[in-house]
């Protein structure tokens, strides 16, 4: 459907892209990763046409359409209703219903016998489009993305940023592309609409590629992912969890092919220095340093989860209790978002508040820093010190000055080489030390606001989407700073897999009141689920199709169909058997070619390392599809065997 062959882009004289290569086929879900500023984000402005390459082609087959989300689009303005903005989807079906109008109209005044020709025709093309199913069709993915009924007829205009992308969203998805490109969809929803796109992406007929830093929202869409490292594009045919295991496991053969090269090669300098002044050896010296001229470096593997090691000073010991709320009323004239609520945060508490756009998680969490006003009580508790991280402190940075004079603002008096050594955990190395907080791009602001809150030596952290626009590599870092954090913290974030990394608590807003759930996030979810099958609260995403039907009677079944199950179960029993020999066989092949790719020899011999590379691609594809066929056969046998129960 669309192929990149042999891609070049610069940006100066910085390649992003040399000789890169992607082949998309029809709906492949590709989850495009990478650390921030290595070009992901370039390489969908490229496929869409925005950017020229400096090399190389991108063949797309005559009727591929490309459709692209992208962060520019936050700053589209209408007068028009959010339905209506989302309706431009349909182009062909609104100029046919403005020309339907425009006869009909005509008719009431001016009738002529060729007007009804041209209605039918009109008519019937509408139809055929679906026409008079669009605005039904447009409201249901509205919905669907968190909109209510009644804010459908309410002006683009009057939302914010994060309303209006899913506004640009809803009129995407309706427009089916081919190829649907989505960068970084998930800044801006909250966790019904996430779980809400994330089934309509399993349902979607084209291709897509996301560019997403929400490794729970990969892994339940995506079946391929294809890593930006190096300039290349090189692809793991799998979700996120596949993509991780499978490169650790690369970088292990990597690492031990590096390291037997590298000393092959300190080997071969030590002959050529040894033997470079004797006569009789000067042929075998220079046949060695020809070779070595000559050599394919192999490269050293880059540990892309880098470990930190965070160490948080506290002047101060809070007490037992951090924070009290009683009796707590807040509403927004008509709105109400809390009444008569109470919620209290003791020390050692890590609490993830979450829950759908709207229902007050970040006027709690303003209300927990006092910056909030309210009717009730609100009580801090003995040596409580706060600090607050929210999207809009980002403006608070000082553009003009360095990265190591704003985190001295925070009057830690930790010593330079400490600052410098902060930094580095944050992905400032060396003389990033020294840029200007003007020059950084929005995720390294991120980074620095985080800094500045993590150092400044309060006991007690409140921290609002603190992932948004943050690279994987940097949310990993924020998890571990987090979980070596002694003091107490209350998170805002729809990022899944980073609140089950680091929360104790769950916190959610029901019936304007603070609900508490006192475990994990892993725990969280199990328990709703289980409310929602008992009906105990109304599921507010699509339900499951692993969720079976409660309390189903089996119907009884006679002795000659149990005989058949019986025979059946026998049949199966034997091709399990079987299936599990053949996976025996071909992990002891995966093994054995493991074995064969760490071989230095292969590594020099580019011919031989893509036969090789691609033998032991055909195993793992091999070993994936039995391993599918054992869990069919497993689920068959179990399925019959309850029959038999």
């Amino acid at each position: 459907m669309l192929s990149i062959n042999n891609l070049s882009f610069y940006f100066g004289s910085r390649p992003m892209y040399d000789g890169a290569n992607l082949h998309i086929k029809p709906k492949d879900k590709i989850g495009l990763v990478g650390a921030n500023g290595t070009g992901k984000s370039t390489l969908l402005r490229i496929i869409d046409g925005e950017y020229q390459p400096d090399g190389g082609t991108i063949s797309k087959s005559g009727d591929c359409t490309v459709g692209f989300l992208n962060q520019d689009l936050l700053s589209y303005q209408s007068e028009e209703s959010i339905l209506a903005v989302a309706m431009q989807a349909f182009e062909r079906q609104n100029f046919l219903q403005a020309e339907i109008d425009r006869v009909l109209h005509k008719m009431e005044t001016n009738y002529e016998d060729s007007d009804i020709d041209v209605l039918g025709r009109l008519q019937d093309e509408f139809e055929n489009l679906g026409g008079y199913t669009i605005q039904s069709e447009a409201e249901t993915i509205l919905e669907g993305l968190g909109f209510t009924t009644e804010e459908l007829q309410q002006p683009l205009h009057t939302f914010s940023g994060g309303w209006r992308m899913r506004v640009m969203l809803a009129k995407l998805l309706l427009q089916k592309p081919s190829l649907l490109m989505l960068d970084e969809p998930t800044n801006h929803l909250d966790l019904p609409s996430i779980e809400w796109v994330e089934n309509y992406i399993n349902t979607y007929e084209g291709a897509i590629i996301v560019v997403s830093h929400d490794r729970f929202f990969l892994d339940n869409t995506v079946n391929t992912i294809v890593e930006v490292t190096g300039a290349k594009l090189i692809s793991y045919a799998g979700n996120y969890e596949f993509y991780v295991e499978e490169k650790a496991l690369r970088n292990e053969i990597q690492k031990g092919a590096y390291e037997n090269q590298q000393q092959a090669i300190k080997q071969t300098e030590l002959f050529i220095s040894r033997f470079k002044a004797k006569a009789t050896k000067a042929r075998q010296v220079q046949s060695r340093v020809k070779a070595l001229e000559r050599l394919d470096i192999i490269d050293a593997v880059v540990d892309d989860n880098a470990k930190v090691n965070f160490k948080f000073n506290f002047g101060t010991q809070p007490g037992r209790f951090i924070m009290t709320l009683n009796n707590v009323t807040k509403a927004y004239g008509s709105k109400k978002i809390l009444t008569n609520t109470a919620g209290m945060i003791e020390r050692g508490d890590k609490i993830a508040l979450i829950g759908a756009n709207g229902k007050g998680k970040s006027t709690l969490l303003r209300i927990i820093d006092g910056s909030e006003p309210i009717d009730g009580e609100r009580t801090l508790g003995h040596n409580v010190i706060d600090s607050f991280y929210a999207q809009h402190q980002l403006e608070s940075l000082d553009v003009n000055n360095t990265l190591l004079d704003e985190l001295k603002m925070t009057g830690t008096g930790k010593l330079e080489t400490e600052l410098r050594s902060i930094l580095g955990c944050f992905l400032f190395t060396g003389d990033d030390a020294f840029k200007k907080i003007k020059v950084l791009s929005g995720g390294e602001k991120s980074r620095v606001a985080l800094a500045k809150v993590l150092i400044s030596e309060a006991n007690f952290l409140l921290l609002d989407e603190p992932t948004n626009h943050l690279d994987m590599m940097s949310v990993n870092i924020l998890i571990q700073a987090l979980q070596q954090y002694e003091g107490s913290f209350v998170v805002v974030s729809h990022d899944r897999f980073f609140v089950s990394e680091i929360a104790n608590k769950i916190w959610y807003i029901e019936d304007e009141e603070i609900k508490v759930y006192p475990g994990t996030y892993e725990e969280y979810e199990t328990w709703q689920e289980q409310r929602i099958l008992n009906g105990e609260v109304v599921e507010t995403k699509p339900q499951k199709k692993t969720v079976e039907k409660v309390a189903e009677k089996k119907p009884t079944i006679d002795d000659s169909a149990k005989k058949e199950i019986q025979k059946n179960l026998k049949k199966l029993n034997q091709t399990l058997s079987e299936t599990e020999n053949q996976i025996s066989k071909l992990e002891a092949d995966k093994v054995k070619q493991e074995n064969l790719l760490a071989d230095p020899t292969i590594f020099n011999d580019p011919a031989a390392l893509k036969r090789e590379n691609e033998a032991y691609q055909k195993i793992l594809n091999h070993l994936e599809a039995v391993n599918d066929t054992w869990e069919g056969v497993m689920m068959e046998i179990e399925e019959l065997e309850g029959n038999l129960a």
